[in-house]
């Protein structure tokens, strides 16, 4: 006998009893019901041993309070039902990580990878989780980086900026809140934190001074955005070996612009096409120097015979094009050590990075048969 509908569902009633019932959706007899994902949890293993929760956490954690008997029984039953530790429980309770975070350009350039294992060498041994995320030389998902960082609560921060960065104001809330920031490579004046950099200054002096010493008059330098501080270092090293030797340095020969290798095309492309040409060029980074010994060849310009080239990292192809490129080692792997280091002292709190402060590295020149010209 009907009785009305329940939920959409007809209702019946059983005259003998008087029991009302429904019956199921014939379309719902073969469907299973959904499987949820269970993690075990410390409720679990406290069943399964018989003991309290609180007893299997101390077990977990390895307090004294615990007997060798129940600590081995609480850790088998964990092995056993595959206990993963909630981790962000963890964190929020200790407001503590163990994760540092760290923001580089790109990941092309040989120069940054080399720094991230550096300092995944030093935070793995402290027993840090190393996060790496790449800003691809974007301001904006830099900012976008940085937000996530915050969100997932790392820390402390390691960075080198963008060429388009010129706001740092996604910076200092690090500052602000109290978390340990280190700037690396492209750093900046405007953020209250410590930085680690190469003497810029110093190795553009050598480079540019090499190339004098070999012979070559009209050295020209193709240099990065001004906006970056080892752009400015660098050009500030041109500027002074050619005033200590009594080079003219003329305007059309001194160019700042983005570090891409189409840009270094075009660029190269300027100043091999001069009326007066260059006989050196002094460049940024190796990339543009390589993309501009490539252009001098299609032109039948021999190197370093009629042109001289000196490039910046030393990344691996430096040494293998011919006829070799001249450059300025970086030492990478010690600056990805000495950047991690510093920042685990921040956290501990150590006076020797509490204050900010800037850590100079230096570099070295690697001559090759790029710069030589008559063979010297």
């Amino acid at each position: 006998m009907k009785a009305g509908y329940v939920r959409n569902k007809q209702r019946y009633v059983c005259k003998s009893c008087n029991y009302f019932f429904t019956l199921a959706d014939p379309g719902d007899v073969t469907k299973k019901p959904k499987s949820r994902r269970h993690q075990t949890t410390i409720i679990d293993i406290a069943k399964f041993t018989g003991v309290s929760n609180s007893t299997v956490s101390r077990a977990l954690h390895g307090h004294s309070d615990i007997s060798p008997d129940t600590r081995r029984a609480v850790l088998e039953a964990a092995a056993q039902m595959d206990y993963q530790p909630n981790q962000l429980a963890h964190n929020l309770v200790t407001s503590k990580t163990n994760t540092i975070g760290m923001i580089v350009p790109e990941f092309h350039n040989p120069f940054f990878p080399n720094v991230i294992i550096g300092a995944h060498e030093v935070l793995t041994e402290a027993g840090y989780n190393l996060t790496i995320m790449q800003s691809n030389e974007s301001y904006s998902v830099e900012v976008s980086n940085t937000k996530t960082m915050l969100a997932n609560r790392v820390d402390g921060l390691l960075i080198s900026l963008t060429q388009e960065t010129n706001n740092f104001d996604h910076l200092n809330v690090f500052v602000k809140r109290g978390i340990p920031l280190i700037l690396f490579n492209r750093v900046c004046e405007h953020v209250d934190a410590s930085k680690v950099v190469v003497n810029d200054f110093e190795a553009s002096f050598s480079a540019v001074e090499h190339l004098i010493l070999s012979g070559y008059d009209r050295i020209a330098h193709l240099g990065g955005p001004l906006n970056l501080s080892v752009s400015r270092e660098r050009l500030r090293g041109y500027k002074s070996a050619m005033a200590k030797y009594g080079k003219r340095i003329e305007e059309n020969m001194v160019i700042q612009g983005m570090l891409t290798q189409q840009k270094a095309r075009i660029y190269g492309k300027y100043l091999l096409e001069l009326d007066s040409r260059p006989d050196a060029i002094f460049a940024v980074n190796d990339s543009s120097a390589i993309e501009i010994m490539l252009m001098a060849m299609e032109k039948g310009i021999k190197i370093p015979e009629e042109l001289g080239v000196v490039g910046f990292s030393d990344n691996p192809e430096s040494a293998y094009i011919g006829p070799g490129l001249t450059t300025v080692r970086q030492p990478t792997l010690k600056m990805g050590k000495i950047t991690a280091a510093g920042i685990l002292q921040l956290i501990d709190g150590e006076e020797d990075f509490r204050l900010p402060n800037e850590t100079m590295l230096k570099t070295e020149l690697v001559i090759r048969g790029s710069s030589c010209r008559n063979g010297r």
